[in-house]
């Protein structure tokens, strides 16, 4: 009898430790699909309020994201954050500006994904038509990086100035004009309180962030705006990491969830159709047509 028991023993020991077993990778596997990775992202004005709302979305959750968006009020500081680790990723800049950036600072930054093209517009308070810029009329531009180049070659674009054939559409400045008949004033000024300035020169160029932050719609507001094609194209927005991280599938993923159907929904709804989506592989912005 005693030997009966023990092999019965045995056998229920046996039996628990084989469904232990089985048990075991189901639970496993329930806590890696339901874990969510921490992306932090450096942002500021209207594109922080977007990446909030994609923070919400159950498209990031289903992606394995944990959006975390930090507000910066520093372009500069925001590429440093992301080229030194402190953050993961950043949303605010143009590409030709993620350009100029790496041109003058030692550790690179790097596009992971394309968002939208939003233009850059003249704004005025004393005139409403570009043909009224009478001589010497004073016009402000941004002072930083590609951003005064941009403007730059809008003014061209509007046909107040003429620049040198092989203007550098990242480093171009003032020095760079070749004509400017009606002897146009240039005052390059830093854009934090470029809206206030508006009413103290004839006019300023602003980009469309820091428009909207000031009350105005690109497409409405403005007596001139860039056009949406080819030569606007280095003007495009991104999503910038770290360049050891560019190839980061998880970076990758948070790029993705731009172009989602509600986000375009929501940008149409609070930003008056100024920011347009563009939907592009990366390579897109360096190929050559």
């Amino acid at each position: 009898m005693k030997k009966l028991i023990s092999i019965l023993l045995g056998a229920s020991v046996l039996t628990l430790g084989a469904c232990s077993k089985q048990e075991a990778p189901s639970t496993e596997t329930k806590t890696d699909t339901t874990k969510e990775q921490t992306v932090v992202m450096a942002s500021t004005g209207s594109d922080a309020d977007i990446w909030r709302y994609i923070a919400t979305l159950p498209e990031t959750k289903q992606a394995g994201i944990k959006l975390e968006v930090k507000n910066f009020t520093d372009y500069v500081a925001m590429n440093t954050a992301v080229a030194n680790k402190e953050v993961d990723i950043n949303a605010f800049q143009s590409y030709a500006y993620l350009v100029a950036f790496n041109a003058n600072n030692k550790d690179k930054i790097a596009a992971v994904s394309t968002t939208y093209l939003e233009p850059m517009g003249i704004y005025s308070s004393k005139i409403k038509k570009v043909e009224e810029f009478t001589n010497g009329s004073t016009i402000a531009i941004p002072n930083d990086g590609a951003n005064e180049s941009r403007a730059l070659l809008l003014l061209q674009s509007a046909g107040l100035v003429k620049l040198k054939a092989d203007f550098d559409n990242v480093k171009g400045t003032p020095a760079d004009i070749i004509e400017n008949a009606k002897k146009i004033i240039i005052k390059p000024i830093q854009m934090a309180t470029a809206v206030r300035a508006k009413d103290e020169v004839d006019a300023i160029v602003l980009g469309n962030t820091l428009a909207m932050e000031g009350g105005l719609n690109v497409l409405k507001d403005s007596i001139y705006y860039e056009p949406t094609d080819q030569s606007t194209k280095m003007n495009v927005n991104v999503l910038a990491v770290a360049e050891s991280r560019k190839d980061d599938p998880l970076l990758k993923k948070v790029g993705e969830l731009y172009h989602v159907a509600a986000v375009g929904k929501y940008v149409q709804e609070h930003f008056g159709g100024t920011k347009v989506d563009v939907n592009k592989p990366v390579s897109y912005l360096t190929e050559s047509k």
